[in-house]
């Protein structure tokens, strides 16, 4: 792509923008050396690193890459056995430890702590390889956790080392404070001697040179034995090294050459660990560079808000409310627009200072951005392609050196443009024609945009000319659009509206502006009567197209308001699912809970029970088992519902307003018919006999039912019933009985229950040898009362019981 078209698009401030992005000179160096990809799959590998990063840093919220430096000269000078100064090496262990950091967060399989450690993959945090570009470049790093840590171990600035560096180093120095001690002791016994202090200038300790002074006055220097080191700028005072002290002077120095050479010697030692790995530390600074300029690309998404746009081949974009990144955020107009679908070239008319260029200029702009791999401030749904050119003459590059005029220079960048157009250019122009006579303008204009559709490249362009906006109307693949105007208050919208064409409101403007009446129909006279039609055409499209966004508008709050009703039903809904199963969970734990506490009694009862059998005192054995008999009463007495909550229904269509004795009813919960002893219509309450049974139940669990016939049992049958019925209980027992006996036994009980109108009774006949339980099971297979029967479940006596169902 050419370079010269890039600064009237401003791409440069974008590419400035990135830049302060950047943690590293290194990621600063890639995007200072950044050029628009012209291949389809190298803009899709560039878009998908950004989105990469984006997601990264909008998951962690931040990637440590500070500390990276440019050390390749560094490891370069250690390879070839250089030794390198304590900067340098700090230099190369802050880049090894964010190079291990990063790959340890990145790599997908670990991530870590705030001190760079590393943690399992099953960890929450870790990234599973869902970046594969950002996994890729963070596995190909080489860790150099040994190196890095003999260097922060040994270095501790610019300037010293640590005196962990070698036990060497470390008993040097010891030596030494102990000899600066030493000497010290010397000194401040020979400056507190009253020999001395009349010779002293002052009693203190100087250091001239690395070694101890005193300083003496000038006129005693024969009384003080020793070295002369320097004298006061007067001349008054001589700073003198006793001789006392001289060979502890030379020990000191002594030691302290030692700690310079065993300093250059670990200095040395660490250069060469570095050179060792140089090839390594230099493939890491490439990887490095390429982290921070994609995680730089990642950083300016998000202060843009931009969002990937999906990528297509067929030369065709459409920007959903694409917001120009240099403009205020909080001010800046969104707009959508499209090429490449219905039409190749779309021409942008209206008002001065409507918009048009800022448009143009975006459109471009989100074109460079897509295939420099950055993402576009836009909505989700906009889709962009790769061009192999972009060419755009926006603004006035006139010439004085070169004696260009407007024209002259709009007119030697269009020549260059259509001398280098193919049909996957994008070519962008701004007042295309102007700066000439408006009639050669207007049809150089047409000329221009024919040619670059039959080369089949796509175009954008603005103009003033009605001929343009007769020419987009004509032809096919030409389509109009208009920046929007507001003349109540005389200020653009800078909207763009697709598909219509833009009038100049020359004549609005200047009314309202208080130009007359007079002249502005004056004016108007000049026209020719296409250019009126024309006018008067665009101004009732005007009419109709706010009339219409009018409509639009409503109906498109009436979705709103429809969609937040949806959404706040289903929230509700969602609400209620949800009181509903928590309700039902809650149930279940409560019926659990009952439920074990009443196996745990039952549990306790029957061990009592069995403990009564064994006593031999069958008053006391009936009496226990009359006790345990209430206690199990009394506790179920609690679980047991109340009579209205079963009989009455929670749903009843009518209720009965009135009932006398004598009347049939049928009591709708229990499904139970029934005759009417007697009734309370005030308190609704009627008293019912139900075969022996007599309940005061409400009316309104009662229905009233034709008469019945009159039953022909007898007045013997009735007490016989009567009697079973109240004497035959729900269950047999068999146990301790011979076969023959329980058969005799278990077809007279069959007879009263189904006298008595049992449903469902229990056979007890125990676990055992089987023998009585596979007889009576063969005696209940044959048995005409038997409707069914099945194995007794737990909580029923299990195994030892069948229970069966009476016909």
């Amino acid at each position: 792509m050419d370079k010269k078209y890039y600064r009237v698009l401003e791409i440069d401030k974008i590419l400035g923008m990135l830049k302060d992005k950047a943690s590293s000179s290194l990621g600063v160096n890639i995007i200072e050396n950044l050029n628009p990809f012209s291949d389809y799959n190298d803009v899709k590998h560039a878009l998908q690193e950004t989105t990469e990063a984006q997601s990264i840093l909008i998951k962690r919220g931040h990637v440590p890459i500070q500390g990276i430096h440019d050390i390749i000269n560094q490891a370069k000078r250690a390879e070839i056995g250089a030794t390198l100064d304590p900067k340098s090496l700090i230099m190369i262990a802050d880049t090894m430890r964010t190079t291990r950091i990063l790959s340890n967060i990145l790599s997908g399989d670990i991530k870590v702590d705030n001190f760079g450690n590393g943690a399992n993959s099953n960890d929450e945090g870790s990234y599973d390889n869902k970046y594969p570009i950002v996994n890729s470049l963070a596995n190909s790093l080489y860790i150099h956790r040994d190196i890095e840590d003999a260097i922060l171990n040994a270095v501790v600035s610019e300037i010293e080392i640590s005196d962990n560096a070698s036990s060497e180093l470390r008993s040097i120095r010891r030596r030494i404070v102990q000899k600066n001690q030493s000497i010290r002791s010397k000194l401040n016994g020979i400056i507190s001697s009253a020999t001395y202090q009349k010779y002293l200038q002052d009693a203190i300790i100087s250091v001239r040179g690395d070694r101890f002074v005193v300083p003496v006055k000038a006129e005693y220097r024969s009384m003080v034995s020793g070295i002369i080191h320097d004298q006061s700028s007067s001349g008054a005072t001589l700073f003198i090294e006793p001789m006392s002290i001289v060979e502890m002077n030379n020990d000191l120095r002594q030691l302290k050459l030692s700690e310079n050479e065993e300093i250059e010697r670990i200095l040395s030692e660490l250069s060469s660990m570095v050179g060792e790995v140089s090839r390594e530390l230099i493939s890491n600074q490439e990887i490095l560079a390429k982290i921070d300029f994609i995680f730089a690309k990642g950083k300016l998404s998000i202060a843009m808000k931009g969002i990937e746009p999906k990528l297509n081949e067929e030369k065709k974009f459409k920007i959903v409310k694409g917001r120009h990144p240099l403009l205020d955020k909080k001010s800046v107009v969104a707009n959508t627009v499209e090429l490449g679908y219905d039409y190749s070239t779309l021409l942008i008319t209206g008002p001065n200072t409507g918009g048009k260029t800022v448009t143009i200029k975006m459109i471009g702009l989100f074109a460079l951005m897509t295939q420099c791999g950055l993402h576009i401030p836009a909505d989700y749904g906009s889709s962009m392609c790769v061009y192999d050119n972009i060419f755009a003459d926006i603004g006035d590059d006139q010439s004085i050196e070169q004696n260009l005029s407007t024209f002259s220079s709009h007119m030697t960048r269009i020549v260059n443009i259509l001398e280098n157009t193919t049909e996957d250019s994008l070519v962008i122009f701004d007042e295309l024609g102007a700066g000439t006579d408006p009639e050669e303008g207007a049809a150089l204009a047409i000329a221009i945009l024919e040619q670059i559709r039959s080369v089949g490249a796509s175009c954008i362009a603005t103009t003033h000319y009605s001929e343009l906006k007769k020419y987009a109307l004509a032809k096919k693949d030409v389509e109009n659009a208009a920046v929007e105007f507001d003349m109540e208050s005389l200020s653009p919208t800078y909207r763009l509206l697709i598909g219509v064409p833009g009038k100049s409101n020359a004549f609005e403007i200047s009314k309202k502006l208080g130009l007359s009446e007079f002249t502005i129909e004056e004016a108007k006279k000049y026209l020719t009567s296409e250019d009126i039609e024309l006018e008067e055409v665009l101004q009732g499209v005007e009419k109709n197209r706010l009339k219409i966004e009018e409509e639009l508008k409503i109906a498109e709050q009436s979705r709103e308001e429809a969609e937040r009703l949806k959404s706040e039903l289903f929230g509700k809904l969602e609400k209620f699912e949800k009181s509903k199963a928590k309700a039902m969970e809650n149930a279940r734990s409560e019926a659990f809970s009952i439920i074990r506490q009443a196996k745990e009694t039952t549990d306790n009862l029957i061990k009592e029970l069995r403990k009564i059998e064994h006593e031999r005192a069958s008053k006391e054995k009936d009496r226990r088992i009359d006790e345990i008999k209430k206690e199990i009463s009394q506790s179920m007495g609690s679980l047991q519902p109340s009579v209205e909550s079963m009989v009455v229904p929670k749903f009843s269509s009518s209720e009965i307003k009135n009932l006398k004795p004598g009347e049939d009813v049928n009591i709708i919960t229990l499904r139970q018919e029934g005759t009417v002893i007697s009734s309370d219509d005030k308190k609704k309450e009627a008293v019912v006999q139900v075969g022996v049974m007599k309940m005061t139940l409400p009316y309104k669990s009662l229905k009233k039912i034709s008469k019945k016939e009159k039953s022909t049992v007898t007045k013997a049958t009735r007490k016989v019933i009567k009697s079973k019925s109240g004497n035959i209980k729900r269950e047999v027992d068999l146990r301790g009985m011979n076969l023959e006996e329980a058969i005799y036994e278990v077809e007279k009980y069959l007879d009263d229950a189904t006298m008595a109108g049992h449903d469902e009774v229990t056979i007890i006949h125990g676990v055992g040898t089987g023998v009585l339980k596979k007889g009576i099971t063969e005696l209940l297979k044959k048995n005409p009362h038997v409707k069914s029967m099945r194995k007794g479940e737990y909580g029923e006596g299990g195994m030892g019981v069948t229970i069966v169902t009476i016909k």
